[in-house]
């Protein structure tokens, strides 16, 4: 009978021990929500300040003569692509398949930096042709909104890269994995937010003089 006690006694502090780390990562989930809504906060105040100004453009160049919704275009369709990729690394990740997770990571890490390469290439564009965020409040608004967002995406492609080697080094495990769901909600409300820069931004910009 009492060699019933401390495997008894063993099993509550397993069950302790899970309720704990269940606690640590609900909690943890939960700040990277809080964290998710402030980057909200940023986005609509940097979108509201975009739509008072788009018009104040100085006698400058507007939306309708400086996008190419074609281009626009093109940079979305890679970044969607790169949400649905990501979507598959994790789905990968949840099926413990190590060399499909690393490998659907590479692929969105690629597409993530063709989208930047894309917008950085459209930013020499604009600047070399004397259109740079000294031109016009439009301008500064458009860098601003833009900007925020393909900092966040440099910010993503870094913690891709890191994810990657730390799935190659430590495999997949639990830790993993919420690390993975993190990385995932903070790519795809990237793409949700660009889905917005393209409507408002590119499309409204270059439909309306």
């Amino acid at each position: 009978m009492s060699d019933l006690v401390p495997s008894a006694q063993v099993d509550v502090k397993e069950v302790n021990r899970l309720i704990e780390r269940n606690d640590e990562d609900n909690t943890t989930i939960f700040g990277f929500w809080v964290y998710l809504m402030t980057d909200c906060v940023l986005f609509g105040s940097l979108f509201a300040v975009f739509t008072v100004l788009r018009n104040n453009t100085f006698g400058g160049p507007g939306g309708a003569v400086l996008f190419s919704l074609p281009y626009a275009l093109i940079e979305t369709l890679s970044l969607l692509t790169s949400s649905f990729t990501c979507g598959l690394a994790v789905l990968s990740a949840q099926r413990k398949s190590k060399k499909q997770t690393v490998f659907w990571f590479v692929v969105t890490f690629l597409l993530g930096a063709t989208f930047l390469g894309l917008e950085l290439t459209e930013f020499h564009k604009f600047i070399a042709g004397g259109n740079s965020w000294h031109r016009s409040g439009f301008l500064s608004s458009y860098f601003a909104l833009v900007g925020t967002h393909g900092l966040h995406i440099t910010i993503g492609l870094i913690w891709i890269a890191v994810m990657t080697g730390f799935i190659l080094k430590r495999g997949i495990n639990g830790l993993t994995m919420k690390r993975i769901r993190m990385l995932s909600l903070f790519w795809h409300f990237l793409d949700v937010v660009w889905i917005f820069i393209f409507t408002i931004v590119y499309l409204f910009g270059a439909l309306h003089a």
